[in-house]
């Protein structure tokens, strides 16, 4: 399946929730947003026909996303159900790990063979205050609870913002030097955030590659390019010599990355978004229910990849009704 570019689209990510049991500063307000009807987010016997047909298209790696993905009910059977498509090479999840020390072995029984897991900060009052009420104990045994799964690699997503916790970059590198982690500095997004409030916390990935360059210089280690990761994406990735776990850096707003990107996003309304900075959508929720048979399903997959954009830099901003809860970051 290729975009209007040539650009071969091979993986897909999959919202199953706009909920989510935290509300983090950058992705939603406190109150929450409006949530949708149970009867509104696709059903497991649809998402796995949109995959069916993705992958017979050429889709090879899928990402479970929210919301929290782990707060949608059966999401172990959701799993299975995916695992089994005979053709999808890499079946993973991000998830905030609240409730990931208790799904881990599930999950990878189920046949999950990833994980990224968000974490901001280690200290229990900054980790708190940017989640609004998150319990830092609970991500950690998530972890935890991932490694000891076998769930491989194990990704841990920081998202410096200035002035909350940037001033931890060289705690988080640490965290790297003492557990097999593969930890990712990711630029702040203008995804459904306030404009003032983006500018005045974006910090640059440059800025902080070079605290981390500065903290392994003083350590008398040494910064060497890591050889591409199942899923790196677009991380620029970085080994340091006597620690368990890879640093990585991913400049979603500085970087300019879209001429080889390969992804799509399926909503958990059902809507198929060929790039996360633009709003155009093609549902397929309404076809499904509309009784569309597989021939129909995959020209609708096929309209949503000419769809993508050549281009569509984070740096414009973005509307704030694009939010990472509904949309699947």
């Amino acid at each position: 399946m290729k975009d209007g570019f040539g650009r071969q689209l091979t993986y897909l990510r999959v919202s199953v929730t706009d909920r989510c049991n935290l509300r983090c500063v950058y992705c939603m307000p406190e109150r929450g947003v409006p949530l949708v009807s149970h009867e509104d987010l696709l059903t497991f016997e649809e998402i796995e026909r949109v995959v069916r047909v993705g992958v017979a298209l050429g889709v090879r790696a899928v990402r479970l996303t929210g919301g929290e993905p782990l707060m949608r009910r059966g999401i172990v059977s959701l799993v299975k159900r995916l695992a089994s498509i005979e053709g999808l090479d890499d079946l993973s999840m991000t998830t905030n790990g609240v409730l990931l020390a208790e799904y881990a072995a599930q999950l990878k029984a189920a046949g999950l063979r990833r994980v990224n897991v968000s974490l901001d900060s280690l200290d229990p009052g900054t980790f708190a205050a940017i989640t609004r009420g998150g319990d830092l104990g609970e991500v950690l045994g998530g972890i935890r609870a991932a490694l000891s799964a076998g769930l491989a690699p194990v990704k841990v997503n920081c998202v410096p913002l200035k002035g909350l916790n940037d001033r931890e970059i060289p705690a988080l590198v640490s965290m790297a030097g003492t557990l097999p982690i593969h930890l990712r500095f990711i630029e702040l997004m203008p995804v459904g955030c306030d404009g003032a409030w983006f500018r005045d916390r974006f910090v640059p990935a440059a800025e902080v590659q070079s605290v981390v360059e500065e903290v392994v210089r003083r350590s008398g280690a040494r910064l060497s390019p890591s050889a591409p990761r199942p899923g790196g994406g677009p991380a620029a990735c970085f080994e340091i010599d006597g620690y368990r776990g890879t640093i990585g850096f991913i400049p979603a707003v500085t970087g300019h990355f879209c001429g080889w990107c390969t992804r799509m996003r399926l909503t958990s309304t059902g809507g198929l978004r060929p790039c996360l900075a633009s709003d155009t959508e093609v549902d397929v929720k309404g076809a499904l229910r509309g009784g569309c048979d597989n021939s129909r399903l995959a020209a609708l997959l096929m309209e949503a990849a000419r769809l993508k954009p050549w281009r569509r830099g984070m740096e414009y901003g973005a509307s704030d009704e694009r939010r990472m809860s509904r949309i699947g970051g």
